[in-house]
């Protein structure tokens, strides 16, 4: 097993049993492929602009984390467990874990926060959460990758019980909405979900085989002839997020290859940076098509990323925050986690 670099002088530690991606890799009757060879970071990927930019996208959002941890009061939200999950991703993307690193304390306090916030039920939710499935995929997902490096028995039963209501809340279609009831899905939301399913499963946490089956079913259902993703099962138009987070979510579930991955591909490459118009929903679409054409490989990596990164570096305030339809934090957090990726870090873009 490939040990994980150290970056910056900080201690990166994260070679807790990455070989859980394979229980669910065997476990998904949709393989199509092999998960190809993820590219290697290279001098040309990591430049000195895009390390000043990080290096300064960190600080501002540390310096921003409030008192009791959370994210989300410089927006509408409010504290939100999904967008502290978020920019304890973007702390982790960095290298810096519970205990360690330079922004290893605020790890720690985004863990705090989110998980004063879980419940019997397992819901992982603020007071001022509306919707509050976005935010337990995102929180779940962010506790999933702690716990992969982390013994903290509070910890594993605070992820137990949210990816139990998870499976619980699926519907009978295969995928989730905005509240954790059985009605109905969209792609949106069923994205964030398989995500925290596909990180917890890498961390140990069972999840049966049918939950992940159901799932890939659901967002191969969603996709439209030109290759994009619809919003909900019936009639609906392709959009870039959607259609980023719908071929993402099909990787992380094990799907690799075949029309349905080849065509989303080819659908997201149409809005490869620069683009004379703005694209809607541009930090969560970019956020999944960054994840997608890294599984994806060389001959896409090589391409999207170079592009995304010399627009992420533009569109940086100089204070150091990128702004984002769900405000600073948010925007700054999604940034930071695409913009890291190349580092390798964290566990769930580990092979």
């Amino acid at each position: 097993m490939r040990r994980t670099r150290r970056r910056n002088g900080h201690a990166a530690p994260l070679a807790r049993r990455f070989v859980y991606l394979t229980m669910l890799l065997a476990t998904s009757t949709a393989l199509a492929a092999e998960p190809p060879d993820l590219p290697q970071a290279t001098e040309s990927e990591i430049t000195p602009a895009l390390r000043d930019s990080t290096a300064r996208g960190l600080k501002w959002l540390a310096e921003h984390q409030a008192p009791d941890g959370s994210y989300g009061r410089l927006s509408h939200y409010g504290p939100h467990v999904g967008l502290t999950g978020l920019a304890g991703l973007a702390f982790m993307s960095d290298g810096n874990v519970p205990g360690r690193g330079v922004y290893g304390e605020n790890v720690d306090r985004c863990v705090s926060f989110i998980l004063a916030h879980g419940s019997e039920s397992g819901l992982l939710a603020a007071e001022t959460s509306h919707g509050p499935m976005y935010g337990h995929g995102f929180a779940t997902l962010f506790l999933a990758e702690v716990y992969g490096m982390s013994p903290d028995p509070n910890l594993r039963e605070t992820v137990r019980k949210a990816i139990r209501l998870i499976v619980n809340s699926r519907n009978d279609e295969g995928g989730w909405r905005y509240y954790p009831v059985r009605n109905d899905a969209d792609i949106s939301v069923t994205v964030c979900q398989i995500m925290a399913l596909r990180a917890a499963r890498n961390s140990g946490v069972y999840v049966e085989k049918s939950v992940i089956d159901d799932a890939i079913e659901y967002v191969r259902k969603s996709q439209n002839p030109d290759g994009g993703f619809r919003y909900m099962l019936g009639n609906g138009s392709s959009e870039f997020a959607r259609s980023a987070g719908g071929v993402a979510a099909l990787q992380y579930a094990g799907v690799y290859g075949g029309d349905v991955i080849e065509n989303g591909l080819a659908y997201l490459l149409r809005f490869t940076p620069p683009r004379d118009q703005s694209v809607s929903h541009y930090f969560y679409g970019h956020y999944y098509a960054a994840q997608a054409m890294f599984l994806a490989g060389d001959q896409y990596w090589r391409i999207w990323f170079p592009a995304v990164r010399e627009e992420l570096l533009a569109k940086q305030d100089p204070e150091g925050f990128w702004r984002g339809q769900a405000g600073n934090e948010y925007g700054t957090a999604m940034a930071l986690i695409i913009l890291q990726i190349p580092n390798r870090l964290l566990p769930i873009f580990q092979k």
